[in-house]
C-alpha cells in the first residue's frame, strides 16, 4: 500500500478515534500550576505505568529566578503533581524554551530542548533524584533571520535520526516546517528541507504551529494556537500535518492536502504536545494560558 494512502487512512482513523474519546473525557482539563511563569511550552514522556504518567516539561521563562524545567506526575484524574527541576549552576540559564523531545533509543532518559532563537540543549535526566545535566549546547543549522521556533521533534525512521522543527508563523505569515537528519556525535543537521504551513483554525493572530511531534510511522502532528492577550480568550487545534519518510537516503515530505482538525479548544492555548502509546495513552497536550497558568488534557485517554 502506498505510504501516502496510509497517511489518508491514518487521518480518518485518528479523527474517528479522537471524536469518540472526546465523548468519554468531555472537557476534563487538569490544572497544573497558576500564573504566567508556569505555562507549558513543551512536554515529553518520562515513564508510564497503567494510568500513571510522568512527564518532563519546559517553561518559556526568561528571568533569572524562574523555573525552566519541571516534572509532572499524573495518576488517573487526580491533580498533577508538579516538581521543579534545577538547572546546572555553572551553565547559563536558557531563555524562552519552546519545545522538548525525547531522543529515540534512550528509554526516555535523554532529551533535546529548543529555545525560540534556535539554540538547542541536549539533556540527560536522572530519575532517582530528578536532576538534569546538560550534555551539549548547539544551534540549529541555517537559521533564517526573524525565526521564532516553537517546535522540535526527533524520530528514528528507517534507522535514521530525523529532526523536524518549525518556525511558528503568525497571522498571515505562514509557519515553516523544517526537516533534516541529525548527527548527535557532531551535533549537525544535514539534508535540510522546508515547507510553508498554515491552518484553517484558529484564525486571526494565530500561531500556525505551536508544537509538533512525529510518530514512528512518520506521521507528523501539529498544534496551533492564538490568544487575544494574557487573559484570553484562547483557541487551539490539533492536526495531522502530513507524512515524513526516507527514499534513497533523502527525507520525503508529503503534506496533508486538506487539513482536518482532530481536536479544538475555545478555552485553552495549547503549546505542548506528546504522543503516548498504549491503551491508556493518546495525545497529551499542555497549555500556556498566560495569567491562568497551565493545564493538561489527554486526547484519546482510556481513563
Amino acid at each position: 500500500m502506498p505510504r501516502f494512502v496510509k497517511l489518508i487512512i491514518t487521518i480518518l482513523i485518528s479523527g474517528a478515534f479522537i471524536l469518540l474519546s472526546q465523548r468519554v473525557w468531555g472537557q476534563e482539563w487538569l490544572p497544573v500550576r497558576g500564573g504566567i511563569p508556569f505555562g507549558i511550552s513543551g512536554i515529553a514522556l518520562l515513564e508510564q505505568q497503567s494510568d500513571s504518567f510522568d512527564f518532563l516539561i519546559v517553561h518559556d521563562n526568561k528571568q533569572k529566578n524562574q523555573v525552566r524545567l519541571a516534572t509532572i506526575s499524573i495518576k488517573g484524574k487526580n491533580t498533577p503533581e508538579y516538581f521543579p527541576v534545577n538547572w546546572q549552576s555553572k551553565i547559563t540559564l536558557p531563555v524562552d524554551l519552546e519545545a522538548l523531545t525525547s531522543v529515540p533509543g534512550t528509554s526516555n532518559s535523554a532529551f533535546i530542548a529548543l529555545a525560540s532563537s534556535g539554540k538547542a540543549y541536549h539533556l540527560q535526566f536522572e530519575p532517582t533524584n530528578k536532576t538534569i545535566s546538560v550534555i551539549k549546547e548547539f544551534n540549529l543549522s541555517e537559521i533564517p533571520p526573524g525565526s521564532n521556533f516553537e517546535a522540535f521533534a526527533l524520530q528514528d525512521i528507517d534507522g535514521k535520526l530525523v529532526a523536524v522543527w518549525a518556525h511558528r508563523g503568525e497571522g498571515e505569515q505562514p509557519a515553516t516546517i523544517y526537516w533534516g537528519m541529525l548527527d548527535l556525535t557532531k551535533y549537525q543537521i544535514t539534508h535540510i528541507g522546508s515547507a510553508n504551513f498554515t491552518v484553517p483554525f484558529p484564525s486571526g493572530n494565530v500561531r500556525h504551529i505551536s508544537d509538533l511531534k512525529i510518530d514512528s510511522g512518520g506521521i507528523v502532528y501539529v498544534t496551533s494556537a492564538n490568544d487575544a492577550g494574557d487573559d484570553g480568550p484562547f483557541q487551539s487545534a490539533i492536526y495531522v500535518a502530513g507524512y515524513m519518510g526516507l527514499r534513497s537516503n533523502k527525507i520525503i515530505w508529503r503534506q496533508s492536502p486538506q487539513l482536518v482538525s482532530l481536536y479544538r479548544s475555545n478555552y485553552h492555548k495549547i503549546e505542548g504536545m506528546e504522543l503516548v502509546p498504549g491503551t491508556a495513552g493518546g495525545l497529551i497536550v499542555g497549555t500556556d494560558d498566560e495569567n491562568f497558568g497551565s493545564y493538561i488534557y489527554m486526547v484519546g485517554g482510556n481513563n
